[in-house]
């Protein structure tokens, strides 16, 4: 029997964890191509980026109450922990959910994708469009929120998914698949590890709290001001 065939499937990343990931892919996609074609595609960036606004509001709910390796309690290593993960990461096996490492780019990126909607909601361009929160700041917040959005945090979250992407290819030479794993949800250990639960009693919870934050989205979108 071949050791693959030795291995114990566990149910890592539960169908909302996955559903969010790929959908964030997507909205990130659209904002980076709708934000830099500009003019008319401007009404497709604030779109996509109220999508993106209640992907953000359920992981932060579901960082809480999602299966085990979503939660944010099982990514949260400290300073020793994460020394001692670089110190053998080229002898160290596959971890079920996200490594130390991966745990820095994962926060990193959820605090960076929070700055850049919140900036965003209180931005204003001077020519035709504004965030639906602008007018609730001062003009000097407006103008800070502006020049971050537009010229500084796109770059910075570039630059996260540049090294995600990287950290992507290594793994996946030292035949971690972590692609694979949150396509289907399950990675492969040679000792018995605790699963994430994903029946439908769970999913049909996110799909309420998914609508939940849509519906947030869709209130915070609607305090634009109107246009005469």
């Amino acid at each position: 029997m071949s050791y693959q065939h030795n291995l114990i499937r566990v149910r890592v990343w539960d169908l909302p964890t996955r559903l969010f990931h790929w959908s964030l892919v997507i909205c990130f996609s659209g904002l980076v191509i709708t934000g830099t074609v500009g003019d008319a595609a401007l009404v497709f960036h604030f779109r996509f980026g109220y999508a993106m606004l209640a992907l953000l509001l359920f992981r932060l709910i579901w960082g809480f109450l999602g299966g085990r390796w979503s939660r944010f309690g099982s990514f949260l290593f400290s300073p020793k922990e994460i020394l001692t993960y670089i110190k053998r990461v080229n002898s160290v096996d596959a971890t079920p959910g996200h490594s130390p490492l991966g745990a820095l780019s994962v926060w990193a990126f959820i605090f960076f994708l929070i700055v850049q909607v919140a900036s965003g909601l209180v931005s204003d361009d001077e020519i035709s469009f504004s965030g639906p929160l602008s007018h609730f700041v001062s003009n000097a917040t407006v103008s800070l929120a502006t020049t971050y959005h537009a010229d500084i945090g796109k770059w910075i979250l570039l630059a996260l998914v540049l090294v995600h992407i990287t950290a992507i290819v290594l793994y996946t030479r030292r035949k971690h698949r972590l692609v694979s794993a949150m396509l289907h949800g399950d990675q492969h250990f040679a000792a018995p590890i605790p699963g994430s639960r994903d029946d439908l009693y769970t999913r049909f919870f996110a799909l309420i709290i998914f609508a939940v934050c849509s519906a947030a989205a869709y209130w915070v979108a609607s305090l634009m001001p109107p246009v005469f």
